[in-house]
């Protein structure tokens, strides 16, 4: 079933238009890839899943038992926030914020789910560190499992392994892909066209022309004869 429905959306900030007519849905289990060009509203588009932005028309609409507050999110990090002062144990704790409502405490359950979550991300020895003193790559982890802490349903990713050196990105992919195994959909915005399709199921892309489908939906378009090498064409890159 559908997790998330997005209808003919009209998304962008006071006058300007950055998306519109946007149509696609996310089942259960899926693993969708965001992919365009620089500026075509990749970002734009996660900030309105996670309700930080009102579309200017349209709908986006959770189902499959997946409520509003039950999306984890890990943000692409800027300088500032890559230096924050605080310990690891304290920031994959703050992703069960949601879970207490108006209490300004967390619970044991949540303590213990805070803490499962870095065992699971292998980060758990590095609890009292403070984030800012870690690599990239440990910074990814870290901040995953904050994500997780707020949802087991569904992850939006936005470009999880820039900046990361070639060894840390293949660990990301590997734990996202591993956790997309265990039954979490995945939603991640990538530059990254050959580890889309290597992971994705499905493929959104954005931009002057759009295009939503199965991973071999959009091989086929980038190779089909009839197609006139359309996804060659909006991607500018050369696939598979």
């Amino acid at each position: 079933m559908a997790q998330l429905i997005c209808k003919n959306l009209v998304l962008g900030y006071e006058s300007k238009i950055i998306i519109k007519n946007l149509s696609f849905k996310v089942n259960s289990g899926d693993y969708l890839c965001i992919v365009g060009e620089n500026g075509s509203g990749k970002s734009t588009l996660m900030k309105a899943i996670l309700g930080l932005l009102k579309p200017i028309s349209g709908t986006i609409e959770t189902g499959d038992g997946l409520l509003a507050d039950e999306i984890g999110y890990l943000p692409q990090q800027t300088f500032v926030q890559r230096d924050f002062p605080a310990s690891v144990w304290e920031i994959v704790l703050s992703g069960c914020q949601s879970r207490c409502g108006c209490r300004p405490f967390y619970k044991k359950e949540e303590k213990k789910l805070a803490m499962k979550n870095m065992e699971k991300m292998g980060v758990a020895h590095l609890a009292r560190r403070c984030y800012r003193e870690l690599s990239g790559g440990q910074q990814q982890r870290v901040l995953l499992a904050r994500a997780l802490c707020a949802t087991q349903k569904m992850l939006l990713l936005d470009e999880p392994v820039s900046a990361l050196d070639p060894g840390a990105q293949e660990e990301m992919y590997n734990l996202i892909e591993n956790l997309h195994k265990s039954g979490i959909t995945v939603i991640m915005i990538s530059h990254d066209i050959d580890a889309s399709l290597r992971f994705a199921t499905h493929v959104l892309h954005i931009g002057k022309e759009i295009f939503f489908g199965t991973k071999a939906e959009f091989v086929h378009k980038s190779t089909c004869p009839d197609c006139n090498g359309q996804i060659k064409r909006i991607m500018g890159v050369k696939l598979l």
